[in-house]
């Protein structure tokens, strides 16, 4: 067995060093690693992935994440895929950990790792797919931030205090394992998502294709979170919420569709306050 690993880079180079450096303790010769670098600096990306046996697929554009992926993949030969975000650090053999359960488990389409973050605690990395509960207890919500163990949180977060292997309806793309045979069968990642959703649409049509989708908390990666954003931060919020509203409408009925221009106001007015809120944060904390 072998597994492609695939990282879609943007101008974290000091966090693509040390994921690398920890990665490849752990890799096996047959393994391979490609990483897609966006809006590339040379020179920067020369120095992250000194030393090691990295394809690499530098770009003057942003294609997005999605796109990203399926650039990555597309070079690569492997059976199981494995998606890394650079700001991750794999202190246990996360690859040969989620290759393994994937190899014993051929109705598994996707599975995720426990993700923690750099303090120690727990991502909610498994999620239920969005509904109308998610608007009040999805990963960023304020009633998630403020009150974590109410209903409509646990119902959208789950397998947090999971020991064992759990079935949820989708894993964060931060760190997820596929089979490349599924992965052709998707299609790849749908590249109209830019940044954000599109592993929940990526385990949807999973789902629908008859495959089961694993939370497995004994693969653990360490992840600082939000990084590339950051370089970009209105930029990424608004693709959060664009990218929201492509997921619903993708996938709901006709039916569901009804309420699209109320759904679509709200999310681009959420959007934009979180713009103003976290843009002025930052202004402020840079005087």
């Amino acid at each position: 067995m072998s597994t492609a690993v695939l990282i879609v880079n943007y101008k974290a180079y000091d966090d693509l060093a040390r994921c690398l450096a920890s990665l490849f303790l752990h890799l096996q010769p047959d393994d391979e690693v490609v990483v897609v670098d966006y809006e590339s600096d040379a020179a920067a990306l020369a120095a992250a992935v000194a030393g090691h046996r990295v394809q690499t697929l530098p770009r003057a554009d942003n294609l997005g994440f999605a796109a990203g992926v399926n650039l990555a993949a597309a070079v690569t030969r492997s059976p199981f895929l494995l998606l890394l975000n650079p700001d991750t650090v794999t202190d246990t053999p996360v690859v040969r950990a989620l290759e393994s359960w994937m190899a014993a488990h051929p109705e598994v389409g996707v599975a995720g790792a426990r993700v923690f973050n750099a303090n120690g605690s727990v991502q909610p990395s498994a999620r239920r797919f969005p509904d109308m509960t998610t608007l009040f207890g999805g990963r960023s919500t304020w009633l998630t931030s403020r009150f974590p163990s109410n209903w409509f949180s646990r119902r959208n977060l789950v397998g947090l205090d999971s020991a064992v292997p759990v079935d949820v309806d989708w894993v964060s793309g931060a760190c997820f394992m596929t089979r490349r045979d599924v992965f052709d069968r998707m299609g790849g990642f749908d590249d109209e998502f830019f940044l954000y959703w599109e592993d929940a649409d990526y385990c949807r049509r999973v789902a629908d294709a008859g495959f089961r989708r694993m939370y497995v908390p004994t693969a653990s990666v360490r992840h600082v979170g939000g990084r590339s954003a950051e370089y970009s931060l209105a930029h990424a919020i608004r693709a959060f919420h664009r990218s929201a509203f492509r997921m619903y409408w993708k996938h709901a009925s006709l039916l569901g569709r009804l309420p699209a221009p109320a759904i679509w106001a709200g999310l681009w007015l959420r959007g934009e306050v979180k713009v103003r809120r976290e843009v002025g944060r930052r202004q402020a904390t840079d005087k």
